[in-house]
């Protein structure tokens, strides 16, 4: 991997601001690492490699990759990358570095086919390193790019969170309960931060991090005083984001508030959690929290 380490400019504040790649800077850097990784073999395990003398690697899907591209995308003209990387849409090259992500791993032993130029063939594969390596590079381009991406260890482009928040996000969360409240804040989180999310998309991200805290309820009691949980918690209810009661402020900034509630409700989840998991009260699961109530009380 190469150093990611910020060079003396950016460590010293000299920058003029913060990098803002236009599209066309996007497309080029996003070709430049794709015939990077391809050069290397990353590909080949999955999508084969072209011999002249029709040597193995094959590849997962025979050969023909395009044909495996409209299957799983359902786009057509996204494949060979450098014959229509240059119509790319925004889409376009999102879904690709998503379906290569996939598709990547790095070569460990090869050997070398001289006839006709061919290259190395690999005949050994580590996937785990191949997707790292290919996932902090297409990142250091993604973050650059319009309001700032990311693509997540499980391979999906996201909106990237807030500067401050990113160690929130990527800090495991303690099991709690699989079904019930880790799966949930794991889908919570994709909900809020994709890249097409919808101010609804985002209120019902803040709701179900508040069903899975409210889940947590009688856990968390055991560990805080009722006083102070309700103290964590309380806030929440004078805004109508489970419910909509006369008494309830509707006529909020949502942008700010979605925001602001849900890192809010994520840093709770991660101190309730770790609180129970210091009790030595994880893993456990709860008794279904009654969903008529307020959060939290």
């Amino acid at each position: 991997m190469e150093h990611t380490r910020p060079y003396y400019s950016q460590r010293t504040g000299k920058t003029p601001g913060p990098l803002r790649l236009t599209w066309d800077e996007t497309l080029e850097m996003f070709r430049t690492t794709y015939r990077s990784f391809d050069d290397r073999g990353y590909f080949q395990e999955q999508l084969g490699k072209d011999c002249p003398d029709n040597n193995p690697p094959h590849g997962r899907y025979g050969g023909d990759v395009g044909a495996f591209f409209l299957r799983k995308l359902h786009k057509r003209n996204v494949w060979p990358v450098f014959q229509y990387s240059g119509s790319y849409s925004e889409d376009d090259l999102f879904d690709v570095i998503e379906f290569l992500y996939d598709n990547c791993s790095k070569g460990l032993k090869h050997w070398f086919h001289s006839w006709d130029a061919c290259g190395d063939h690999y005949t050994e594969f580590d996937r785990a390193s191949g997707r790292a390596e290919f996932r902090q590079e297409v990142n250091d381009i993604l973050a650059h790019y319009g309001p700032g991406y990311e693509l997540s260890e499980a391979g999906e482009i996201l909106t990237k969170p807030e500067p401050g928040f990113e160690s929130l996000l990527q800090k495991p969360l303690p099991s709690v309960d699989p079904e019930h409240v880790d799966d949930v804040v794991a889908a919570a989180c994709r909900k809020f931060l994709g890249r097409h999310a919808t101010p609804l998309d985002r209120l019902d991200a803040v709701r179900d991090l508040a069903a899975a805290l409210e889940r947590m309820r009688p856990q968390v009691e055991k560990v805080l005083t009722q006083k102070d949980a309700k103290d964590v918690y309380l806030f929440m209810n004078h805004f109508a984001i489970r419910h909509n009661r006369p008494d309830q402020q509707s006529d909020y900034d949502k942008e700010i508030i979605y925001e602001w509630a849900f890192y809010y409700y994520l840093a709770t989840m991660h101190a309730s959690a770790r609180l129970l998991e210091k009790a030595g009260l994880l893993p456990r699961t709860s008794t279904p929290a009654d969903d008529t109530e307020d959060l939290p009380f």
